[in-house]
């Protein structure tokens, strides 16, 4: 090799090494701000922790591993012993029967939570690696590198999540895995990473139903890309085939015992019935579809920040932060639509499209499922943007597509720096997480 060739490979090689540099910052901030909050949080505030442990804690007392949901109790948060109460949640069981056997016993231990806690930190540290390990293989420059972590960095529920026992972490884990795995087989093609991503799914669907329809949704429409550009062998498409019915074969199981792949059960039914009324929407009229998909847009933006306290005006105008991402990343996904259409599309493109699709169907029948329960009981709180976190970097993937698209420096500059500074001022200022 010339010493050419070895200059003109050293700033690569320094971009790359800040690159790491910055990311293994991000992630020993990640893990530490989660420990944090698994060490701290009230078991009572938030993400119904109560109820996951105690779905953990039925699976450690009955030693099955599908339990009958309406068999399922509460455990009392002071004491952990079982209460009268039924369980309300309707997930599959794949993510409780793990914590059922990797963690200590629950019930009757209230101190047994933390190592429970210490668990999903880790799942959703490999989550974050796993992006992480996206960034760096894109090999960007600095700046966009910073563009694409630091948003995920800062995402306000990601760290507390990570310290409580939820299966969005798992679902949040499954999805990086898919995103990586996708990425890295649409640029060089290695099988490898396809089977990486099929992995993915399952873990991400076996977590929660809307696990299943962002990575699944994700992957069908990569295959579909990789079909209609003649990539895809297909013995790769008779495998993923196979993991789709694998990845939904929880769901198969609830609507053959429940007749739904969300089982209604008495407890579910009653949670929504009870907190409308206890809330004062149960006896208000209920809104079009029209005005609910306006205000289910509304409240999903504003709960990007959680809070159970009202907002001042600076935390108000804060919020013009997360609505400009999802405008510029709007911008990006049209952007990549276009390079598709002129057939120079790049793997960002291909990325950004088959994510942005995969959300927006989960999102409209995220929709509509919801306006079904308004209808039904008056419920107004299901605009949670946390269950889109195993996709949710496609929104900093579909700003880069928007950079990439601009040509004059000056201008490129100010939209990352909008995209770095955006995310931490927002977690700094948006509002306290209640």
């Amino acid at each position: 090799m010339s010493s050419s060739d070895i200059s003109a490979r050293r700033p690569l090689a320094v971009v790359a090494a800040a690159n790491f540099v910055a990311a293994a910052v991000i992630f020993g901030l990640f893990v530490v701000a989660a420990l944090f909050s698994a060490e701290r949080k009230d078991v009572t505030a938030g993400f119904d922790e109560v109820a996951h442990v105690s779905y953990v804690a039925h699976i450690q007392r009955t030693g099955g591993v599908w339990p009958a949901l309406p068999s399922m109790h509460l455990l009392d948060p002071r004491t952990f012993q079982f209460t009268e109460r039924a369980n309300y949640l309707n997930h599959p069981s794949p993510f409780y029967a793990l914590l059922a056997a990797l963690g200590p016993t629950l019930e009757g231990h209230p101190a047994a939570l933390l190592a429970h806690r210490l668990i999903d930190v880790g799942i959703a540290a490999l989550g974050l690696a796993a992006l992480l390990a996206l960034g760096l293989a894109a090999r960007w420059p600095r700046h966009a590198f910073y563009a694409f972590v630091v948003p995920l960095a800062c995402i306000p529920v990601l760290a507390p999540l990570a310290g409580a026992v939820n299966n969005d972490d798992l679902a949040f884990m499954g999805g990086a895995v898919v995103l990586l795995g996708l990425w890295q087989f649409v640029a060089n093609g290695r099988s490898s990473w396809f089977a990486l991503a099929l992995t993915g799914v399952v873990i991400a669907a076996w977590a929660k139903l809307t696990g299943l329809l962002l990575a699944g949704g994700f992957l069908g429409a990569v295959l579909a890309y990789l079909l209609w550009r003649k990539r895809l062998p297909y013995i790769w498409l008779g495998a993923a085939a196979l993991v789709f019915i694998i990845a939904a074969a929880p769901y198969l199981v609830f609507i053959w015992q429940y007749g739904s792949p969300t089982p209604e059960t008495p407890a579910q039914l009653a949670l929504l019935a009870n907190g409308a009324r206890e809330a004062g929407w149960a006896d208000l009229p209920r809104q079009s579809f029209p005005a609910y998909v306006s205000y289910f847009l509304v409240a999903f933006v504003a709960d990007w920040m959680p809070t159970l306290v009202p907002r001042n005006p600076l935390q108000y105008a804060m919020l013009a932060i997360p609505a400009g991402a999802l405008a510029c990343a709007g911008a990006g996904i049209a952007l990549s639509l276009r390079r598709l259409w002129r057939r120079n599309e790049a793997a960002l493109d291909v990325v950004v499209l088959c994510g942005a699709a995969a959300i927006a169907a989960t999102f409209a029948i995220h929709v509509v499922y919801s306006y079904g329960r308004h209808l039904a009981t008056g419920w107004l709180m299901d605009a949670y943007p946390r269950y889109y976190l195993p996709l949710a970097a496609i929104v900093p993937l579909a700003a880069l597509s928007l950079v990439a698209g601009i040509a004059n420096p000056r201008w490129r500059s100010v939209l990352l720096g909008f995209l770095i500074a955006g995310p931490i001022l927002f977690r700094l200022f948006g509002a306290p997480l209640g």
